[in-house]
């Protein structure tokens, strides 16, 4: 056995290389288990549904990766993305297509409308060097507001898309009717001992993780990470660092336009208009949870803090509704906001101690 082991320097090492946000969030985590356990609640079933959650994020944080290691910084702007993949879901919806078909196309049609908006924000974003962060934030929000104008004016076909009234998208529309709601969750979907694999979400979003860690092996994504450590040196050495920028935009927009459209047959509806207006710190605040920072983001950094973010605001509204029951009212969502909420604070402000905004 290795001495360093043996002294219990090996393993403080190991402790040390936990990021401190990922431990806390962590800690706090297996409190609320326990507490749920207490109270009766089911820890298989908090634990299943805090799987789920991270099934249907996982692509969404998983967009931040290019987009940090590239020199941009969190992707703020994941709306941008977002918006492109609610595009290809209304556009696959209003053409009638059904379950694999419609998930499928709608997949392959966000990658295209996703990459052509990424490479349109990395151009915007190489005009503003500097200031990524604060323009990413109000071009996603812009961008949010604009699709508002397009739902409202977009060529409706099907029935179950329209306003009862009215031309135009609805807020909200079902995945239900076109059997499309769940499709990954129960693809070989099994349970042991009450504790729910949802397999195939799992497997989506493992791969994904996958093709980005051998991606930024290869050599264009080590020119990619190089450009955004340094950008200077990586300029003296030849490459081209704004079209490295511009690549790394392209795929950290695409990821978030598949992401959406993952979330959305997770959650088993399309929500429209301003509901990506506030994913961006969602996803930025997981993947600083996972112990990233404004400079660089590992694949790994995206698997912890997707789940102890989305594991946090499942089990926490839960177990304090059942805590605060008797109070008046149902005050799940006023928790689940105050949790939610103060993890994005919690996150930001390390992101300002790592040099951000």
């Amino acid at each position: 056995m290795d001495e360093s082991l043996k002294s219990g320097t090996g393993y403080l090492s190991f402790f040390k290389r936990i990021p401190i946000a990922s431990l806390f969030i962590g800690g706090f985590f297996v409190i609320l288990l326990v507490i749920g356990y207490f109270l009766g609640f089911s820890v298989a079933n908090l634990l299943s549904d805090s799987i789920q959650r991270f099934g249907m994020w996982g692509l969404l944080v998983l967009a931040m990766v290019p987009s940090i290691q590239s020199g941009v910084g969190p992707n703020f702007a994941l709306p941008v993305g977002v918006c492109g993949g609610l595009l290809a879901l209304v556009i696959t919806i209003n053409l009638s297509f059904t379950a694999w078909p419609l998930l499928l196309i709608s997949s392959v049609l966000a990658l295209v409308i996703g990459s052509v908006l990424g490479f349109v924000y990395g151009v915007l974003m190489n005009k503003v060097k500097g200031s990524e962060m604060a323009i990413a934030t109000y071009t996603g929000f812009s961008v949010t507001f604009l699709f508002s104008v397009i739902w409202v004016l977009f060529p409706v076909r099907s029935e179950y898309i329209g306003f009862f009234l009215g031309d135009g998208v609805r807020h909200m529309i079902s995945l239900e009717p076109f059997a499309a709601q769940g499709l990954l969750e129960n693809l070989w979907q099994f349970s042991v001992g009450g504790f729910t694999i949802s397999t195939g979400t799992l497997l989506v979003v493992s791969a994904a993780g996958v093709i980005i860690w051998l991606f930024f092996r290869s050599k264009t994504g080590i020119s990619i990470s190089a450009a955004g450590m340094n950008p200077v040196f990586a300029g003296a050495a030849g490459l081209n660092v704004n079209q490295l920028r511009v690549i790394g935009n392209i795929i950290s927009t695409a990821l978030g336009a598949v992401g959406i459209v993952i979330y959305a047959q997770g959650f088993g509806f399309v929500q429209l208009y301003d509901f990506p207006l506030w994913l961006g710190f969602s996803a930025v605040a997981a993947v600083l949870v996972g112990g990233a920072s404004a400079q660089r983001a590992k694949v790994m950094n995206v698997f912890i803090g997707a789940f102890l973010f989305q594991a946090l605001i499942t089990v926490g509204p839960t177990v304090f509704g059942r805590l605060l029951e008797g109070t008046g009212g149902d005050i799940s969502d006023a928790v689940r906001q105050v949790i939610q909420n103060g993890v994005i604070l919690y996150a930001l402000m390390r992101l300002k101690g790592d040099g951000g905004v």
